[in-house]
C-alpha cells in the first residue's frame, strides 16, 4: 500500500552529497542516529513542559523533517560508508521508537487534543514497528509496509502542531482524525505480518 516511505529513495539521492561529507570527517552512523533521538527528546520535552505552547509546537514540522534527514544519513553512512554494526542496528530501531513516543505523546498536553487518542496513536504505532521487527525474526525483511508508517506519522503530527502553532482549533475535529489514524494503523500491522508471512511462505 503507497506510503509517504516510498519517497525515500529521492530523498536520499538529495541528501547523498552531504552524507559523503559527514563521512570524510568521520561523523559515525550511531552518532547521527544518537543526535536524531536526542532532538526528538529536546523537543517533546518542549513541547510537554510548555503545555503544547504555540512556540513548542512550531518547532515540530521543523524538526520532524530534519529527524527524518538525519534517519536517511545514518541508513548512507552505514549501508554506503562501510558503517555496518550490530550496535548501530540496535541503536536505529530502537532510537525510532523512543523518538516516535518521546516526541508524540507530549501531544496529549496540547489543548483541544484527546489525550486517550493521542496515546492510543502513539501505542499502535509502537505496534507497527514491533511487527516490522517481528518480521526478521521469522525469516522475511523488515517490513515497512502502510498505509500508517513512520514518514506518513511525521506528517499527520507535524501537521497537527502546524495548525496548534497558528492558533487554529483542534478540538472536535482532531479526534475523528486521530480515530481513523487508530484504524490506518491497525491496517498497517495486518499488512506488515501478512506481508511477512507470505514472504516467507
Amino acid at each position: 500500500m503507497p506510503t509517504i516511505y516510498d519517497l525515500k529513495p529521492a530523498f536520499q539521492n538529495r541528501l547523498r552529497p552531504l552524507t559523503a561529507r559527514l563521512a570524510a570527517a568521520g561523523v559515525t552512523a550511531n552518532q547521527v542516529t544518537l543526535a536524531a533521538l536526542l532532538l526528538s527528546l529536546v523537543t517533546g520535552a518542549a513541547v510537554a513542559c510548555s503545555g503544547g505552547a504555540g512556540w513548542a509546537l512550531a518547532l515540530v514540522p521543523g524538526v520532524l523533517f530534519v529527524r527524518m534527514a538525519l534517519n536517511a544519513i545514518d541508513g548512507m553512512l552505514a549501508r554506503e560508508h562501510d558503517m555496518k554494526t550490530p550496535l548501530g542496528a540496535l541503536l536505529n530501531e530502537l532510537g525510532d521508537v523512543i523518538s516516535d513516543a518521546a516526541l508524540y505523546a507530549a501531544f496529549a498536553l496540547v489543548p483541544g487534543l484527546s489525550a486517550p487518542w493521542v496515546m492510543a496513536v502513539v501505542l499502535l504505532a509502537l505496534l507497527t514497528e514491533m511487527t516490522g521487527v517481528v518480521a526478521v525474526q521469522i525469516g522475511a525483511s523488515r517490513r515497512y509496509d502502510g498505509p500508517m508508517g513512520k514518514s506518513d506519522r511525521a506528517f499527520l503530527f507535524g501537521a497537527l502542531a502546524l495548525a496548534g502553532a497558528l492558533g487554529l482549533p483542534l478540538a472536535g475535529w482532531s479526534d475523528w482524525l486521530l480515530g481513523v489514524v487508530c484504524a490506518l494503523l491497525v491496517l498497517t500491522v495486518f499488512n506488515r505480518a501478512r506481508a511477512a508471512l507470505a514472504e516467507v511462505g
